[in-house]
């Protein structure tokens, strides 16, 4: 709830700079993603913008300390003012992936006939195989897609 609260105020903050500024004078917004890269920033989907004289930081870390330390980079670059909106995400757990990703390809019915080998590495799931028809492979997409900690899924399947 507090984390939650934090990013509403530095949005408001963010909103408030924006809209406060007239239109002759409005902020320009730097691309400064490339220069946090430099620094040796390794978040996943970092973004980082300046808007107005905000820098304002997104993406996505494993560990509060990572988040914490963009926002040092950011001081240490020479940005006072600074909204970091990384998000603090769970590291999945790729056995529990892996073996619900197998009973829900193995349960349902579209998918009797097919084999189905499930890998996964830190919610990338791969799934190699075999399937009757194209439209399976759509079908097991959706299902492993909606599975908690699933963040991208690849597909080594071919028809037989």
């Amino acid at each position: 709830m507090a984390r939650t609260a934090a990013r509403l105020a530095a949005v408001a903050v963010l909103f408030l700079a924006i809209t406060t500024a007239s239109a002759a004078d409005s902020p320009r917004t730097t691309d400064l993603t490339k220069a946090f890269r430099d620094a040796g920033v390794t978040l996943d989907k970092l973004q980082v913008v300046e808007v107005g004289g905000i820098v304002v930081i997104r993406g996505r870390a494993n560990e509060k300390a990572d988040a914490e330390e963009v926002g040092l980079v950011a001081l240490r670059l020479g940005y006072a003012r600074v909204a970091n909106l990384i998000q603090v995400v769970e590291v999945p757990d790729d056995l529990r992936i892996e073996r619900t990703a197998e009973r829900e390809l193995t349960i349902h019915r579209s998918l009797d006939g097919c084999r189905f080998s499930v890998d996964s590495q830190k919610g990338v799931v791969v799934v190699n195989g075999s399937v009757r028809h194209e439209l399976q492979k759509d079908v097991a997409i959706q299902l492993i897609k909606g599975i908690d900690g699933v963040r991208q899924v690849k597909l080594e399947l071919v028809r037989f």
